[in-house]
């Protein structure tokens, strides 16, 4: 599960954060993308990590009170690198 404090590195990774936001502040869909001004399908296309412009990502992001910035990505934790092993470990049912 992602805070949003996670480093995020992969589309999935922001799709499950904004997802996981919204769930823990209440925020319904449909709320959502009406004040974005998008639909539905593209909200949950975010967050699943599927492709939508910047922005409708930008738009989702403002509807929420969100906002993005940039940092140096630098190697990966320990911590990081055990969940990113872990998350594949899941998707094939045994160990990498």
């Amino acid at each position: 599960m992602f805070t949003i404090m996670d480093k995020l590195k992969l589309p999935a990774d922001l799709g499950q954060a904004i997802a996981q936001y919204r769930a823990d502040n209440k925020l319904s869909a449909v709320a959502v993308a009406r004040k974005a001004g998008r639909s539905r399908t593209v909200l949950h296309k975010l967050e699943r990590g599927d492709d939508v412009t910047v922005t409708s990502l930008f738009d989702i992001l403002r509807a929420m009170g969100l906002s993005l910035s940039l940092q140096k990505a630098g190697m990966p934790t320990l911590d990081e690198m055990q969940r990113r092993f872990a998350d594949e470990d899941d998707e094939d049912g045994h160990a990498a």
